[in-house]
């Protein structure tokens, strides 16, 4: 008998440039890459200073079921990844 379910590999980690996106886009693209995340996929964001107003707005908008973790943080240079729970 043959197995036809489909297997979705968790702990995927995809890239997101939010320097690449025109600032009054960025929180909609990002919000949306999030949105599309499936549990235990990891989104690796990069930007040029630290979003701490976008951190809030996960925080109210998805509550536990998004966490992050910063991998740098230097001036310039950021780089955050987010976790779907």
């Amino acid at each position: 008998m043959l197995n036809n379910h489909l297997h979705v590999v968790s702990e995927q980690i995809y890239p997101f440039d939010a320097r690449g996106i025109a600032k009054r886009f960025r929180h909609a693209a990002i919000f949306g890459a999030l949105d599309a995340l499936t549990s235990g996929e990891t989104m690796r964001f990069m930007n040029d200073h630290d979003p701490l107003p976008l951190l809030l707005q996960l925080e109210q908008r998805y509550g536990a079921a998004v966490t992050f973790q910063y991998r740098q943080r230097e001036p310039g240079n950021i780089v955050i990844d987010f976790i779907k729970t």
